[in-house]
């Protein structure tokens, strides 16, 4: 079996909503009362409820960035304007917001990690960036565009 991100963030949910349980039960408890001062273990395990959804969430992160795959398509592009880049001397910029990368950027497979699902009219799945799906926007016509989540 194997672990997604969106599979630890919804067990952090799950913490979080059980340490807002946890903590409106002690913290209903009133001033004075014999169960307030017994209550004191509850309110520190809704703590360490707390912290083990934080660790969750950071684990989730931590697993969407492990599974991440690379775009691959044959030529790179910017990951925010698409196909927008120069290349001279073995320097790409982009032309919109002039970001530049020391290597001939649309030369090489590109490297971003792929965020969509792109179905065209044949049927033809392929997965690409943000920056690739820009240009596929703009000359396919009839295409569905599914954005993946970030760590399902």
């Amino acid at each position: 079996m194997t672990v997604t991100p969106a599979q630890l963030r919804a067990l952090a949910s799950r913490a979080e909503a059980l340490t807002a349980e946890v903590r409106a039960l002690c913290d209903g408890a009133a001033n004075g009362s014999p169960e307030r001062d017994l209550l004191a273990a509850g309110r520190h395990a809704a703590n360490w409820l707390a912290r083990g959804a934080e660790d969750l969430r950071r684990a989730a992160a931590d697993v969407a960035a492990a599974q991440a795959q690379p775009c691959g398509l044959p030529w790179s592009v910017c990951p925010e304007h698409g196909n927008t880049l120069d290349s001279r001397a073995g320097v790409s910029t982009c032309r919109v917001c002039g970001r530049t990368w020391k290597y001939d950027r649309p030369g090489l497979p590109c490297p971003e990690p792929v965020t969509w699902k792109v179905i065209d009219r044949a049927g033809t799945e392929t997965r690409m960036c943000d920056g690739h799906v820009l240009g596929a926007r703009a000359v396919s016509d009839g295409a569905t565009f599914i954005r993946l989540d970030a760590g399902a």
